[in-house]
């Protein structure tokens, strides 16, 4: 981690990528080092929402690698079940990528949406907007915090 926290803003682009992959990782350490040590604001929140983003969309690339016939195939489910909840997704079920930056079940909702092709850009407009929200609430906590000492 103080790898990454050396590197300033770079190293938080990196850690918030790798954080929003199938790997288990913590960016938010890294977010708050970098800026402990005095780094602005704005770069940070870019840095980590961008590198976030891209992590949670190389989730759903991989999804997208995936072939539903699988899902007929080995869990036995009906083609027209199939292309039911495909419907669903594509038109209703893309704003779930929202909650993309949820740990521990945020990348499986990712890879998932991409799996079952879910609208693009409705992923990634949701997908942008919850990250960037997360990471909004947290500096702006650790702003609070850090002025409190």
């Amino acid at each position: 981690m103080e790898f990454l926290i050396e590197y300033g803003y770079i190293g938080v682009f990196i850690a918030a990528f790798l954080a929003a992959t199938i790997l288990p990782f913590s960016s938010e350490v890294v977010l708050t080092g970098v800026m402990l040590a005095g780094a602005s604001y704005w770069p940070c929140m870019i840095a980590a929402t961008l590198g976030n983003f891209l992590g949670g969309m190389t989730c759903y690339w991989l999804g997208m690698l995936g072939k539903v016939e699988w899902i007929e195939k080995y869990l036995k489910m009906d083609k027209g079940k199939i292309q039911r909840v495909q419907d669903w997704v594509y038109d209703k079920g893309s704003w779930t990528a929202f909650f993309v930056f949820l740990p521990g079940i945020g990348d499986f909702i990712a890879v998932a949406l991409g799996f079952l092709r879910a609208n693009v850009w409705i992923v990634a407009i949701s997908m942008f907007a919850g990250k960037a929200i997360r990471y909004w609430v947290w500096m702006e906590f650790v702003f609070k915090v850090q002025s409190l000492f």
